[in-house]
């Protein structure tokens, strides 16, 4: 299967000011990271909150500048990128514009991007809205006056309306209900087998992506430490932040429960990196090299790899 994405030793650094001494402070939120992401797959990017997942997303977005790297996408819609790539947010509330009625934030995308005439554009708009489970009867009403729900399947719609072949979903269901994120999810996966879509899908929430992922990386400030197929990553997990993060996802049946791992402390400041691995400071097996030198990936099969000197 051929890359769609390619990410090549990317980083992202950005500034703030301190809010206990007034200074402007460095923040190291993506540091050398390395991705290749198939066509038609669901790959997952998971980890704790502030490890980067939503910085890296909005860098392929291209809404936030990078400091270095390579980010490729091999679109066959390479002149125009807005139509080749698109985002699904995690708030569906935030992230549509209340003023405007759901016709013409569809339509919107189509007017910019394309010299289509208004009945083909209404025609697509109504299309998309029933790839979702929409009607027409939605396009002169307001965001407010939908569910959360709907909501989300509107902000899917616009996301979908310029037939983009690769789609960012960021956290897309943490906002919503757990009755209803099951019905979103599983409307993803349709989208993505009906139109051959390859997808970002970025979330904390293990259980989500144990069910919608082909493949998983798991990543800890700014780096991916292990990378597989969802089966092998849930299986057999080898690095030590995997295992940690696993073993504290409740389960009905414990006969197959991985070994608790314990962390010791909080993330680290993404202002002060940790030398050597990033995971030496937390790390209940950590050695001396751990606080020296950054691991390289060891090939556990071929498509499971990790960063960790344990092996």
């Amino acid at each position: 299967m051929n890359n769609l994405v390619e990410i090549k030793n990317l980083f992202v650094e950005y500034t703030q000011k301190s809010e206990i001494n007034g200074r402007i402070e460095k923040v190291h939120a993506v540091n050398g990271l390395d991705l290749d992401i198939k066509k038609g797959e669901i790959f997952a990017i998971a980890g704790e909150s502030g490890c980067g997942k939503s910085t890296l997303a909005k860098a392929v977005m291209k809404l936030i500048k990078i400091k270095s790297g390579e980010i490729n996408i091999f679109s066959s819609k390479s002149e125009n990128f807005y139509q080749s790539v698109q985002m699904i947010f995690q708030n569906p509330y935030s992230s549509l514009n209340p003023k405007m009625k759901i016709g013409q934030i569809l339509s919107e995308p189509l007017e910019i991007n394309t010299k289509l005439k208004k009945e083909e554009i209404l025609r697509i708009v109504e299309q998309k809205l029933s790839d979702v489970g929409l009607d027409k009867s939605c396009l002169n009403l307001y965001p407010h006056e939908f569910s959360g729900g709907q909501r989300q399947r509107i902000a899917i719609a616009r996301a979908l309306i310029l037939n983009p072949e690769f789609i960012i979903a960021d956290e897309p269901v943490s906002a919503l209900d757990v009755s209803i994120q099951a019905q979103i999810i599983n409307l993803l996966k349709d989208l993505k087998n009906n139109f051959n879509l390859t997808f970002l899908f970025i979330s904390h929430d293990l259980g989500v992506i144990q069910y919608i992922s082909d493949r998983i990386g798991i990543m800890y400030l700014g780096e991916i430490v292990e990378i597989g197929n969802t089966e092998e990553i849930f299986s057999d997990p080898k690095h030590p932040y995997t295992k940690a993060l696993l073993s504290a996802v409740p389960k009905l049946h414990d006969e197959n429960r991985i070994k608790k791992v314990e962390l010791e402390g909080e993330l680290p400041s993404v202002k002060n990196l940790p030398s050597g691995c990033k995971f030496h400071t937390r790390c209940p097996y950590a050695m001396e090299i751990c606080k020296n030198k950054n691991p390289e990936f060891t090939d556990f099969s071929p498509s499971h790899k990790g960063k960790c000197f344990l092996y």
